[in-house]
């Protein structure tokens, strides 16, 4: 069975930071293609960033561009997105989703794919919250 659980949320002030952690579990990172995405209240999903199986390049929207990061750990099987400055507007629930490697070395180039192909395993997601 295939899991990706999500920790890390939490309430944080503005400029304020936290790390999410995108635990998997059925499938390896070696092998899959890991993105965050987002839902605010009342508003469409919204693509954060990814990171290649085969680099670990990483590739984030402009959104977040500068104050987030994605790194992973093979050993731990294990997704990070690391969030700083937070904003009022970064408020959402975080979700991670993986996809069988698509064997792009570029993470711009595999969000590319992303965008139009869609994932195949998807996290519970995970509340962050930012008081102003």
């Amino acid at each position: 069975e295939v899991r990706l659980v999500e920790s890390g949320g939490g309430l944080v002030q503005a400029g304020g930071s936290l790390r999410l952690s995108c635990a998997l579990s059925g499938v390896t990172l070696a092998d899959y293609d890991v993105a965050w995405f987002r839902r605010a209240p009342e508003k469409e999903r919204e693509g954060v960033g990814c990171i290649s199986s085969r680099t670990g390049d990483t590739y984030l929207t402009d959104s977040v561009k500068g104050r987030f990061a994605i790194s992973s750990d093979s050993a731990k099987n294990t997704v990070y997105l690391e969030m700083n400055s937070l904003k009022p507007e970064d408020m959402a629930v975080y979700y991670c989703a993986a996809v069988r490697g698509y064997a792009v070395d570029a993470a711009e180039d595999l969000w590319t794919l992303i965008s139009s192909l869609g994932m195949d395993y998807w996290g519970q997601g995970t509340q962050v919250t930012v008081s102003s």
